[in-house]
């Protein structure tokens, strides 16, 4: 099998909807302060606890990475036992003085445990990058940005929709090559990911005629932003570098902080900062898997657990990886050898488990498919279904995970389950989402921000949302009364939107003591006033809790 050695910078020592056709028819982040710990060589249980550190640590924002071995390519003068001092011999950005990167640098200097957190969870994926970075003749000060962009965890998501190490937005990880589906986001992926971010910032750096300190501003805000800055300068007869541009806040903030970092690395006996030392050699291999395999098997046969299996590959949002690929897994290079040879004696069709699934009236593909929480098209493909057409009493074979769903923890499901579970203060509220709420309408009807919504359900307060999804909601007080009562904080509560058509005699205060809301609410949520009268026939929107009823 084809295999890429890549770095982990220590010795990583781990242990392991279709019809049925029936007979009928059918900005700094808050650091959490920690003790110092003295600075040496990352020792392997330092370097395993990072890669299964759980995901509450402060973040950034997102990026990936993932290094590859170019063995004896590396030249003479990188042969050191410290990544850091590798690239630090290499740093060439001119650093100004200013008020913008002194302050940056400041607040570092005056976090140390920050830096060494970061350091011990850049230690699996550091020298990947400088390898990368290395190879692509770019500079090395962009080895430090995964400590910007989300401080090297490659499940972080950002409220603009960014995903990975490298904080990539969909739509500019797909222009460089990271496939996305519901099977796999190669936003995360460390290979992918990293390879995407060095072709995005070589385009960037070129389309600002060389200009890394834009390449870079463009980075955070986009190529159009940052050109249209230095337009406006242009007419304006004033300076088009970084420093004069009129960019958005977090922009501005955004260069000074590497600059910041890369200044530290530089200066660190100067500044007396001590930086988590990090082995400089490859210890994870790329390795050729040939095509789809349950993550559990791949566990098992790496004699991994599943979770450090998942830390390691977190590009895979499902118990297995993608069908249709990429086909590859990154290992510890100690568990390479044994986990070649025992996928060698496994048999293709052992490669997942099956079951025989009898098609019953009612049945379609896509209602199949999320029962076994598996893809309507895979379904099709094995069972060589054409169209979406199915007849009862016939069977589907339908690959199903090895192990129960919950043991994923770090799938795209888990994830999720894990931040829609933690309590908050308030009363926490189900909301089942129906035909046309948009997360606007939520936000004005629970009287929420729509930031708060996307953060409680792990996603963006742009994302999509469809009818049947569960969203989950937290108020600082019960807006829904029951049965005249003060709800209990902490208590759940199943709030559906409902469209209610007004009868003759109705008035405002009849349908609020009808449906336990106020008055105030329906007002709010229909745009109108109670000096206005009703007529029969009008239509009101109501979010009413539908608890016990259910």
């Amino acid at each position: 099998m084809k295999y890429i050695s890549l770095s982990i910078a220590a010795a990583l020592m781990l242990s392991g909807c279709q019809s049925t056709l029936s007979q009928n028819k059918p900005e700094s982040p808050e650091i959490r302060q920690e003790e110092q710990t003295p600075i040496d060589i990352a020792s392997a249980i330092e370097i395993n606890q990072a890669l299964l550190a759980d995901e509450a640590i402060d973040v950034i924002h997102p990026v990936e990475d993932v290094s590859i071995d170019l063995g004896n390519e590396i030249k003479e003068s990188y042969l050191t036992d410290d990544v850091w001092q590798r690239i630090r011999s290499q740093l060439n950005f001119q650093i100004p003085e200013n008020r913008r990167i002194t302050s940056q640098r400041n607040w570092f200097v005056k976090h140390p445990d920050y830096l060494t957190r970061v350091g011990k969870r850049a230690a699996p994926f550091l020298y990947y990058i400088v390898q990368e970075l290395e190879a692509n003749n770019m500079p090395l000060e962009i080895a430090l940005l995964p400590i910007v962009e989300s401080a090297f965890d490659p499940f972080a998501y950002s409220h603009g929709r960014a995903s990975g190490m490298w904080q990539f937005v969909p739509g500019t990880g797909k222009r460089f090559g990271m496939k996305q589906n519901w099977w796999y986001d190669g936003r995360r992926d460390v290979v992918a990911s990293t390879q995407g971010a060095i072709k995005y910032l070589k385009y960037l750096n070129k389309f600002f005629d060389g200009d890394w300190m834009l390449a870079l501003a463009a980075y955070n805000s986009g190529e159009g932003r940052v050109q249209r800055a230095v337009r406006n300068n242009k007419k304006k007869n004033l300076p088009t570098d970084f420093w004069s541009l009129d960019l958005p806040k977090e922009t501005r903030a955004y260069v000074p902080k590497l600059l910041a970092l890369a200044d530290i690395v530089k200066r660190s006996d100067e500044l007396k900062i001590q930086l988590h030392k990090i082995d400089n050699k490859a210890v994870l291999t790329k390795v050729d898997i040939v095509s789809q395999l349950d993550l559990a098997k791949a566990a098992g046969l790496a004699n991994l657990t599943l979770t450090e299996l998942q830390r390691l590959n977190p590009g895979f949002n499902r118990w297995a990886t993608d069908p249709n690929g990429p086909h590859y897994l990154l290992l510890p290079n100690h568990k390479v050898e044994p986990f070649k040879l025992a996928l060698a004696k496994l048999e293709k069709k052992d490669r997942l488990t099956w079951q025989r699934y009898k098609i019953k009236n009612g049945d379609n593909l896509g209602l199949i498919a999320k029962k076994f929480n598996t893809e309507i098209a895979l379904i099709q493909q094995i069972n060589k279904v054409r169209g979406n057409q199915i007849r009862a009493g016939k069977f589907l074979l339908i690959p199903v995970a090895t192990a129960s769903l919950d043991s994923y923890i770090l799938s795209q499901d888990q994830r999720l389950a894990k931040t829609q579970n933690r309590e908050l203060a308030g009363t926490k509220r189900i909301h089942i989402v129906k035909s046309g709420d948009t997360i606007w309408d939520l936000s004005r009807s629970y009287n929420v921000s729509m930031r708060n919504i996307a953060k409680w359900n792990g996603m963006a307060p742009r994302d999509t949302i469809k009818p049947g999804q569960k969203l989950v909601i937290w108020q600082k007080s019960a807006v829904n009364k029951i049965a005249n009562k003060q709800a209990i904080p902490n208590t759940q509560a199943i709030i559906r939107n409902i469209t209610y058509r007004v009868r003759k005699g109705d008035s405002f205060a009849r349908i609020a003591n009808k449906f336990n809301v106020t008055i105030t609410e329906i007002e709010r949520w229909n745009s109108l006033k109670r000096n206005k009268y009703l007529q029969p026939g009008q239509k009101l929107k109501l979010s009413v809790d539908v608890t016990d009823n259910i």
